[in-house]
């Protein structure tokens, strides 16, 4: 019995030590990998910075996506989201409306998709897998038919100088959006009642509902949050592309799935942290960047990037400490 009970303590400790320094161990870990086979070329300011810019759209997806995953929800949509937020930008700049309207349009699009899925989940009780499953086409359908299957470039304003870089390894201002909207996630999370009542839900439904939850409302504005960052996202891919894109994101709610996991996240919901999703983030965006140093082909990444996914969900599996 002794021994039984020590080794269920032993493991409870590496659950919570993994959880705790799990992301930050990975990133260590591939960043170590990588610059031990590439110093010249890794480890350099400039090549830091293009990691960041490239991590600032999934991160920003990984913000809104965290709150979602937290509640126990999953969003396969964000991938679409990004693109008609794209378009919808790209449309507003040629209806010539200020770059800040357009953004906002950009963005309120975003939310509104949040907005449908919330809708469906609680109004009609459909999986939010399912949900999100069938939107991730139907605003893909939607992106392509208002851009008529085309890209859009509009004139230049200020919205494409906010993922340019900037000299001697400066980072863009869209690397610093994104860190400031973490910041307030993560505040918010943590001493708001909404913060509260997102892990009581993705704790256990039916005693936060028994508690006096009101778990409809919060879940409508759980996803239209998760819109948001989506069309967040959607004005940083926006300005990378410095245009807009109906085929653009296309697989990029994997990533920021996969992001959110490694950085500490639970699929079961109740668990998470925003600081951990965009280290996940980040660590996704090291890789790539290692792989491409190394010289490896595409579908090589498109191979590690999928072992990273499986990966990530088995780090949910240790972290929970049960078998399916």
């Amino acid at each position: 019995m002794a021994a039984t009970s020590n080794a269920s303590s032993a493991a409870a400790r590496f659950r919570r030590v993994l959880a705790a320094f799990g992301p930050a161990i990975g990133l260590f870990c591939a960043c170590a990998l990588f610059a031990a086979l590439r110093w010249r070329t890794f480890v350099t300011a400039d090549n830091f910075a293009i990691m960041l810019q490239q991590t600032a759209v999934i991160g920003a997806g990984a913000i809104g996506m965290t709150v979602v995953i937290i509640a126990g929800g999953i969003d396969l949509s964000v991938g679409s989201t990004v693109a008609l937020g794209t378009v919808a930008i790209a449309l507003l700049l040629q209806q010539h409306l200020p770059p800040l309207l357009a953004a906002l349009g950009g963005i309120g699009t975003g939310g509104l998709c949040g907005l449908v899925t919330g809708l469906l989940v609680t109004r009609l009780g459909l999986t939010p897998f399912i949900v999100t499953l069938g939107l991730m086409g139907a605003l893909r359908g939607a992106a392509k038919g208002l851009a008529s299957e085309q890209p859009i470039y509009p004139d230049d304003t200020w919205l494409n100088q906010l993922m340019r870089l900037g000299e001697h390894g400066s980072l863009p201002i869209g690397v610093w959006l994104t860190l400031a909207l973490a910041v307030l996630v993560a505040l918010m999370l943590r001493y708001t009642r909404f913060g509260r009542h997102v892990f009581a839900i993705g704790s256990n439904e039916q005693t936060a509902r028994l508690c006096g939850v009101p778990i409809e409302r919060q879940k409508i504005l759980i996803y239209v949050i998760g819109g948001l960052f989506g069309g967040v996202a959607a004005v940083l891919q926006f300005a990378y592309l410095t245009g807009g894109d109906p085929t653009t994101a296309v697989g990029l709610e994997l990533n920021v799935i996969a992001a959110v996991v490694i950085g500490g996240a639970s699929l079961s919901g109740g668990q998470g942290t925003v600081l951990g999703s965009l280290i996940g983030a980040f660590i996704m965006s090291v890789v790539a960047n290692g792989c491409t140093k190394l010289g490896m082909a595409n579908w090589v990444q498109e191979i590690v990037t999928g072992g990273i996914i499986v990966g990530a969900v088995f780090l949910d599996k240790l972290r929970q400490g049960r078998r399916d």
